[in-house]
């Protein structure tokens, strides 16, 4: 092999990397790094985004410019317009995954550190575990499943230790760590609901959808909240307005969209091992811009966590005994 040119070379490697529909193979690759690399960075822009602004209205207006973008644009392409039930398909997962997931994450990071907020929503694939079992006839995750999700918690554990908690000083309270902590919960229900509702056939339509009622329930709920009196357009920062536009184009519309996108081609489980790769690119961007530290135990930890993401990606499952 290594007397062949490089192009055939090139080839040869990605047969067997790819030994069935190559194609398929590389957007699962594509759709994986996106989820795992971007949305491991969101967690650092989201927040620098919440220091100047005010956290739902920054991620309501975030959802309605990225869903309307992803919107128009399948619709000036000739996607057929969507049903009453898709709407309502698109509202239920739009409050589970972008008000529930994703607007619990940014309201707590007002005062939770971006690499502890990426800590507790790595117990994403824990929750799809356990939800996706307890459906009626539903397959039970292996011992190999098991096992990846409880490798994956340990090497996760060992990012952020109590002890470095407190010696930042910081004063959180309770009711951040509630909403943090509900986050994966209601993301999962989301997501193992998203596989079997009725959406458009045109996937960006359905995506751009959720976003915007997503969206907008965020933009009610920053209404609710009072965080329009809260909102000094001239207060915004410049970092905190590119952190905002990054969310939109890079985290929202080409990371959720990689995501939804996986739940439709690969399992649930394999979908949120993104849950254990966001932690360490969070760290790594904490000790790259904020200059966090990065310790012998968090190298430890990034080993353990690559592990347990192959031990999940590459599970079986088995059917329940009658």
């Amino acid at each position: 092999m290594t007397n062949l040119p490089p192009a055939t070379r090139w080839q040869t490697w990605l047969a067997r990397l790819c030994p069935g529909d190559r194609r398929r193979c590389l957007r699962l690759a594509a759709a994986f790094l996106a989820v795992y690399v971007i949305w491991g960075s969101t967690y650092l822009a989201i927040r620098i985004a919440v220091e100047t602004m005010p956290p739902f209205a920054m991620a309501g207006m975030r959802f309605i410019f990225a869903g309307a973008l992803l919107y128009g644009w399948q619709r000036w392409r000739g996607a057929p317009a969507p049903q009453r039930i898709h709407w309502r398909s698109a509202l239920i997962i739009g409050a589970l995954l972008l008000v529930g997931g994703n607007g619990g994450v940014t309201w707590a990071e007002q005062e939770i550190p971006s690499g502890l907020a990426a800590l507790i929503i790595a117990t994403v694939p824990i929750w799809i575990v356990v939800f996706g079992a307890l459906r009626p006839g539903a397959p039970r995750p292996n011992r190999r499943t098991l096992a990846g999700v409880l490798l994956g918690m340990a090497g996760i554990a060992l990012l952020i230790r109590p002890s470095d908690l407190a010696a930042t000083g910081q004063d959180i309270r309770a009711i951040s760590y509630v909403a943090l902590l509900l986050s994966p919960v209601l993301w999962s229900i989301g997501s193992l609901y998203s596989r079997g509702a009725e959406l458009p056939q045109a996937q960006l339509l359905g995506v751009g959808m959720e976003m915007l009622t997503g969206g907008v329930l965020l933009l009610l709920l920053a209404t609710v909240t009072g965080e329009w009196a809260t909102l000094d357009l001239a207060a915004i920062s410049l970092r905190s307005t590119a952190a905002f536009l990054y969310l939109i184009f890079i985290g929202a519309i080409i990371g959720f969209t990689a995501y939804i996108w996986l739940l439709k081609n690969t399992t649930p489980t394999k979908a949120t091992t993104y849950a254990y790769v966001n932690p360490v690119v969070a760290v790594f961007l904490g000790w790259a811009v904020l200059g966090e530290p990065v310790t012998p135990a968090m190298l430890a930890a990034m080993a353990i966590i690559i592990f347990s993401v192959a031990l999940i990606s590459g599970v079986t499952f088995s059917r329940r005994n009658p």
